[in-house]
């Protein structure tokens, strides 16, 4: 397996890094910055130096109930009864999210490592359904409605800069990254679906990679933390989210490898704000299941198709489901190592 080299790895992280972050489904309305699952195998391993260019298909398909919930008493003036009401909602939604992500790889070492810098535009359609049952008493008088509301939107999102750092040594790759959103994307507060988050956020972190290209096992896991500013149409702020994205696969041959990629997604800080009427709201999800990636030649770049598909539980706060991901990119081929023959001279 050592003829796997650099050409693999290459392609490979330029697919991780490509996938980056779209508009989700926790927080504030269910909705983070970062989108679990972005990172995957050989995140963390070095790129070819240039231009790559990266599409991006993401679908999900999720689903809340149950917690989304709310109770008040108001106690009316000159009164002894009290207005108690409780909602009880479900949410089903469904989003079709195509990215286009450019990259270019700086060919000069930075701090003794490889530099680059990925920009994500996003183009989806968002459909989302909530069916709602109000009951509640006015003292001893009791009431009940029920109400379904229905929304789609194709739109553009927000823009994403994700600059990175990594160093190599041996089977041993390290990456840190940076990554800040432009809030241009499709955006209303009085909207049940948005392509756009509607405020600034930032999140960093770091990873490792694992990669044996003579056995054709690796091992990939990127942590990272997101920090998001304040809603100004709704007064609301996202606590400080933590995530976890790992990837484990091995190569079967020199164009194929398979395996599996999961996530861990859990707020540590509670939502805040005047806008926060339900609480901290602090939410938490877990995905895993099965990857496959190929490998092929495109004229003289290389080509390199990904798909993947996660399973969600032990969601709080934050629709569950499934999402299934189509990477294709194309980026420049790994440099072919130089022979050199000993000149004799007679």
């Amino acid at each position: 397996m050592r003829s796997i080299g650099k050409a693999l790895t290459a392609a490979l992280a330029f697919a991780c890094m490509s996938a980056g972050n779209t508009p989700a489904a926790a927080d504030q309305g269910g909705v983070s910055f970062w989108l679990p699952g972005a990172f995957g195998s050989l995140a963390a391993t070095p790129l070819v130096p240039g231009w790559s260019m990266a599409a991006i298909y993401i679908h999900s398909s999720v689903s809340a109930g149950g917690d989304v919930a709310a109770s008040r008493a108001i106690a009316f003036p000159n009164r002894t009864v009290n207005l108690t009401v409780n909602l009880d909602a479900r949410l089903d939604a469904r989003v079709d999210v195509g990215i286009f992500a450019p990259t270019y790889v700086f060919a000069t070492p930075v701090l003794g490592g490889q530099f680059a810098i990925n920009v994500l535009a996003i183009y989806g359609r968002q459909q989302a359904t909530i069916d709602a049952l109000l009951t509640g008493a006015l003292g001893p008088i009791g009431f009940a409605t029920e109400r379904s509301v229905n929304q789609s939107l194709s739109a553009f999102g927000d823009v994403f800069v994700q600059p990175t750092l990594r160093w190599n040594q041996g089977v041993h790759n390290y990456m840190v990254y940076g990554m800040a959103n432009l809030p241009v994307g499709s955006y209303d507060p009085s909207r049940l679906v948005n392509l756009g988050l509607g405020h600034w956020s930032i999140d960093a972190g770091g990873g490792y990679t694992y990669f044996n290209p003579q056995t054709g096992w690796e091992f990939s896991g990127v942590a990272g933390l997101t920090y998001n500013f304040i809603n100004p149409d709704l007064q609301y702020q996202n606590g400080i989210d933590a995530h976890l994205d790992w990837g484990l696969s091995r190569f079967v041959s020199k164009q194929m490898h398979l395996g599996l990629v999961g996530y861990y997604y859990q707020q540590l800080t509670g939502d805040s704000g005047s806008g926060a009427t339900l609480g901290d709201f602090k939410s938490r999800v877990v995905g895993i299941g099965p990857q496959a990636g190929f490998l092929f030649p495109v004229g003289e770049l290389q080509g390199y198709l990904n798909l993947k598909v996660y399973k969600e539980f032990a969601a709080e706060h934050r629709p569950e489901g499934w999402n299934a991901w189509v990477t294709f990119v194309i980026s420049p081929p790994a440099p072919t190592p130089v022979s050199t023959t000993r000149m004799v001279r007679k």
